[in-house]
């Protein structure tokens, strides 16, 4: 019987032999869903020596979630598949549920729990077997928007912000798309030395995203953020902008 999330560990009292071997190959970083088409699809590849057993599920944000209790307006076919070494299998992604908000997209979560065969050299060995879950995100993008996707990155707002005593570099976000961030540098003007590194991110559509500043920074200086946004085919896009005091 496929083992869902709650299983992903099968562990013996002691350990003798490790199989940790990720061997499932996703078509992309993301998934795109029109809200104007039924159904989408999406490539998954056996890249490793061994069949391959997989469950996926879509869910709504709960890391936790497992096919059994996730939510979301979205059915897969299959849900639970066999790969044959080297070979490939479609997933197709249905939409079958109620209609998410049409002024902005929504963010699912679509999670590929790999499991892999029993190691040949476990047999009669006490064993540490691993399972690999996946997860990527799921855009559902409404029609005839109020910008295009592209233009989202550039409409950013960025400010620093001075709050409970911390400094924090602000971003809204107008757009109605998710902006996901691959990594953000902070650089004051008024001084020398190098960008402060602020990693990734991602600020949700109409809303706002902070990211904290190292203890001392002061607030309202004038900066530069240099940021490198994903867009939908998972390349990065640089951009910058002006921060005044």
């Amino acid at each position: 019987m496929f083992r869902t999330l709650s299983a992903m560990l099968v562990i013996a009292t002691l350990a003798g032999v490790t199989s940790a071997n990720a061997a499932v190959v996703i078509g992309g970083t993301r998934v795109v869903f029109p809200a104007d088409v039924r159904d989408v699809s999406l490539r998954i590849e056996n890249k490793g020596s061994d069949p391959a057993l997989v469950q996926v599920w879509i869910d709504d944000g709960d890391e936790r979630s497992t096919p059994s209790n996730a939510r979301a307006p979205f059915a897969i076919t299959p849900p639970v598949f066999r790969i044959d070494q080297g070979q490939g299998h479609a997933l197709r992604i249905v939409h079958a549920g109620e209609e998410p908000p049409r002024e902005r997209e929504t963010l699912y979560w679509l999670n590929v729990l790999e499991i892999p065969p029993k190691a040949a050299e476990a047999e009669g060995k006490n064993v540490l077997q691993l399972a690999f879950r996946h997860r990527l995100k799921v855009f559902h993008r409404p029609k005839d928007l109020s910008m295009p996707v592209e233009h989202a990155p550039s409409s950013l707002r960025w400010s620093i912000v001075r709050t409970d005593g911390k400094a924090r570099l602000h971003v809204e976000n107008p757009s109605p798309y998710h902006v996901s961030f691959h990594a953000i540098e902070l650089q004051w003007r008024e001084e020398g030395g190098k960008p402060l590194s602020l990693g990734g991110g991602m600020v949700k559509p109409q809303r706002s995203a902070e990211f904290p500043l190292p203890d001392g920074t002061q607030g309202f200086q004038a900066a530069t953020v240099s940021f490198m946004s994903i867009n939908d085919f998972g390349g990065v896009v640089a951009g910058t902008s002006v921060i005044d005091p």
